[in-house]
């Protein structure tokens, strides 16, 4: 069996090789950017819509049965609990350290030629859906811009692009993240030249 799923994966990467070959003899480059940074934005739109309805999804799931015309003590202990559940996510599933999106971002295009790890294309998103679902208070913004930025980058990658271009779909992707979840597309765009002072 392992020796089937061995030959399946290397058929797979010989394809994607020849698809590649074609690509760089058919396609020109700045097409293939712009078809990249299509896909990458309606990834992150994707993402951005994900990390809105579980946040909806898991909030409302706890406090439906709270009356809202009395205090609860209930809503002291769902952030506690929340950030715990976070915590045990981060330390044990993801093992790695998730941060802060934006700085993360703007590490990764200074010191480490735009790369970002795969995990954070759905590890930011999961930790803070829990973490602003059960009432913490943190806001989407760093979340989605980090997995916006991390599925340009990883795209980019899967397709060998150059530092310069994988700059450019993790722009695509932090814009997109900030377009998806605050409906503002314009300022998403504002928010990648002017924040992570892409030079463009």
């Amino acid at each position: 069996m392992k020796l089937f799923f061995t030959s399946i994966a290397k058929s797979f990467q010989d394809a994607f090789m020849v698809f590649l070959m074609w690509r760089e003899r058919h396609i020109k480059e700045k097409t293939f950017v712009i078809i990249l940074a299509l896909l990458v934005g309606v990834l992150a739109g994707v993402a951005a819509l994900v990390l809105k309805t579980l946040i909806h999804l898991i909030s409302h799931a706890l406090t439906s049965n709270i009356n809202i015309d009395e205090g609860s003590l209930l809503y002291l202990i769902y952030p506690a609990v929340g950030i715990l559940l976070t915590m045990l996510f981060v330390r044990y599933v993801v093992r790695d350290n998730i941060s802060h999106g934006v700085t993360r971002v703007l590490y990764a295009i200074s010191q480490n030629k735009s790369r970002l790890k795969r995990h954070n294309m759905y590890s930011s998103v999961i930790a803070s859906s829990i973490t602003i679902g059960f009432g913490g208070s943190v806001g989407a913004e760093g979340p989605i811009v980090y997995t916006g930025a991390a599925i340009g980058s990883n795209l980019g990658r899967v397709f060998r692009l150059s530092p310069r271009i994988l700059m450019i779909l993790v722009g695509c992707g932090a814009a997109a993240g900030i377009a998806g979840i605050f409906k503002a597309p314009i300022a998403g765009m504002l928010f990648t030249l002017e924040v992570l002072m892409l030079d463009l």
